[in-house]
């Protein structure tokens, strides 16, 4: 039966490890297959042709194992590769933009939402888009910030040296009385507390990791395809050698990854 079968989730890299963890938790009977395309990361400094051809790649590595949904855990494969992954696979596929932008509209209240990502999401402008299809008035103020993502990986997401990278790089931002703050990228998680102290509670963090996970639990349930038996083990794959990935995956994943292959797409 379809509703048997996992759902297929992947990045460039380590960040689709909170939307995976958030799929977990949200939907704990489900069985999970996640794609790490570490050999080509980070897909963010890569042209919108490029990112989409390896999206299509990875989208193909994991129908091919059945899967009866997609989630795209990279903020830019989603930016610039959801329509052609929708046209092209037979599967539900989910990417983490909309739902995000769904939940801050929402935290609105002032009408004014920030949004923080990667130099490739801000440029692509696919939240503020987002965002303002669902409501124009809306003011939406952004920025990137690259080095959260070094430094989530390299495990100091709490460390004062992120907390100096922040106020240089979300100065200006928080002069804006901003009602909501998009974390636009699946690394940013792990960076919550610094940006919470920074930001204070008046402030609501918008986790798009867990809005997406809610989406995805949401379609399921509507389309009567979530699982009914108890899942297999969760599987992971990499393109490139798994130890570094294993070593700050764990991190990202809340325990110790292990068997975790690596294969060719493409």
């Amino acid at each position: 039966m379809v509703s048997e079968r996992a759902i297929g989730v992947f990045d460039s890299g380590v960040g689709g490890l909170t939307v995976l963890k958030e799929l977990s938790r949200q939907l704990p009977a489900e069985e999970l297959i996640y794609l790490g395309d570490t050999a080509r990361v980070p897909y963010g400094t890569k042209s919108a042709t490029t990112v989409a051809r390896y999206a299509q790649e990875a989208a193909q590595f994991l129908t091919a194992l059945g899967v009866k949904a997609l989630v795209v855990a990279c903020n830019t494969a989603s930016a610039v590769a959801l329509p052609v992954l929708e046209e092209r696979f037979r599967v539900p596929v989910f990417g983490v933009i909309k739902p995000g932008a769904a939940r801050a509209v929402q935290l609105a209240r002032g009408l004014r939402v920030g949004v923080i990502g990667t130099e490739g999401t801000i440029k692509s402008s696919a939240y503020t888009r987002a965002i303002h299809d669902l409501d124009p008035r809306i003011q939406v103020r952004t920025a990137a910030c690259p080095l959260f993502v070094p430094l989530a990986e390299e495990g100091w997401s709490e460390h004062p040296i992120a907390g100096q990278v922040a106020r240089e790089y979300l100065g200006d931002l928080a002069a804006e009385q901003i009602d909501a703050l998009v974390l636009g990228c699946t690394h940013y998680p792990l960076l919550k507390k610094i940006l919470g102290d920074f930001f204070g509670s008046s402030v609501a963090l918008v986790d798009s990791a867990e809005e997406t996970a809610a989406t995805v639990a949401r379609a399921l349930a509507e389309a009567g395809l979530l699982r009914r038996s108890p899942p297999g083990p969760h599987r992971f794959f990499v393109t490139d050698v798994p130890e570094r990935f294993e070593r700050v995956g764990g991190t990202f994943w809340g325990e110790p990854l292990v068997g975790v292959k690596q294969v060719e797409i493409g």
